[in-house]
């Protein structure tokens, strides 16, 4: 596995911070707060999906619920982002190093 970021998320964190800052959050942006509030966010995004069939969410980004179902996974992303930034955690070599972990764990079936 290369060493190249697969995510550069310098400018999101410098947003993030900034719109924080701006608002005085940073005291109540603690990792537990923030993991409740993705929690509820995930929720969020699950009751869009909730008691559709398999086939119905299949074609939900062709429905009048895409931009519903965008704005929650963003929501989402932005609270795993200001959590990782809470915790100093770097995404980017986070998310290489699970990949590495998954690929020796979990084998390719075909080249």
């Amino acid at each position: 596995m290369t060493s190249e970021k697969l995510i550069d998320t310098k400018n999101l964190e410098a947003t993030l911070a900034e719109f924080a800052r701006q608002r005085d959050w940073d005291p109540f942006h603690t990792p537990r707060s923030l993991l409740l509030a993705l929690t509820g966010e995930v929720g969020e995004l699950v009751e869009i999906f909730q008691w559709m069939t398999d086939a119905q969410a299949d074609k939900i980004m062709q429905s009048e619920k895409a931009e519903h179902v965008k704005q929650e996974v963003a929501d989402v992303l932005l609270y795993l982002m200001r959590i990782s930034m809470v915790l100093k955690i770097d995404i980017d070599e986070a998310v290489r190093n699970k990949i590495a972990l998954n690929a020796a764990k979990y084998p390719p079936l075909h080249d």
